[in-house]
């Protein structure tokens, strides 16, 4: 399985985290500060080309 790092924004509060995901993880997140589950995944930034 591989694993990334990935961006997470709360929808309640605005906080913005990181964590690790698993391929295929379906995996209900709570927010760290405020514990809302109300968690969006951020899109990557596209990489700039060469």
């Amino acid at each position: 399985m591989t694993a990334t790092l990935e961006r997470f924004r709360c929808m309640a509060c605005g906080h913005e985290f990181q964590e690790v995901v698993q391929e295929d993880e379906d995996k209900e997140r709570t927010c760290p500060r405020c514990r809302s589950n109300s968690i969006r995944k951020l899109k990557k930034a596209a990489e700039p080309a060469e």
